[in-house]
């Protein structure tokens, strides 16, 4: 068996999803799609962790940037500002308060095709916009402009890693070598063996 079953990604249930009870209703759908928990554990994150969680890929804050301006001119409206970095530093100070505010579940996840999977149930940023069957398209009816107008960051549940890449990032900045489990489950051996050999042994 190839190790291709081993890719692994980050997930937090933010505040919200915590306090809406939804813990559970999350964790079930990631193991009914067959992928494997690996480390969890409850924290309320502090201001700087976050920060740092978000600005990992250091051109994080200008793409969040630019996408804002381009939301703006899209929709017609004229954004705050022209800098892509001021309207970044806006985004993430609105993340801290938004992330501090309360219990987090940080999570390790992992199986084939991982972040793409997760990110495919999880569905889009926007809650509005997301498609039914999808948990923010499912559980949460939050959008931009709602969170514009309040002046707050959008209430969408969960992070989940955008790419192999950047879970490796994040799930270093958040667990330990040690704190990560190795372990098998036994419906792995349905899922990713070659034969599916001693089911009747």
């Amino acid at each position: 068996m190839s190790d291709f079953h081993k890719e692994r990604t980050l997930v937090i249930i933010k505040p919200d999803g915590v306090q809406r009870s939804l813990v559970g209703e999350i964790i079930g759908r990631f193991e009914r799609v067959g992928l494997k928990m690996v480390a969890m554990k409850l924290i309320v994150p502090e201001a700087g962790k976050i920060e740092e969680h978000y600005t990992l890929d250091p051109e994080w804050k200008r793409k969040v940037g630019e996408k804002a301006i381009e939301s703006y001119v899209k929709k017609g409206q004229t954004p705050p500002t022209s800098d892509p970095l001021v309207i970044g530093d806006t985004v993430v100070d609105a993340l801290k308060k938004y992330m501090t505010s309360g219990p987090a579940l940080v999570m390790a996840w992992q199986g084939a095709h991982a972040v793409e999977l997760i990110r495919k149930l999880v569905g889009g940023t926007e809650p509005r916009s997301s498609d039914v069957g999808t948990i923010r398209g499912d559980f949460v009816l939050d959008s931009y402009s709602q969170a514009d107008a309040d002046g707050r960051a959008i209430r969408n549940l969960i992070h989940a890693s955008g790419s192999v890449e950047e879970a490796k990032q994040e799930l270093v900045h958040w667990f330990s070598e040690k704190e990560l489990i190795d372990y098998r489950l036994v419906q792995e051996s349905i899922l990713y063996d070659v034969n599916i050999d001693g089911i009747l042994e």
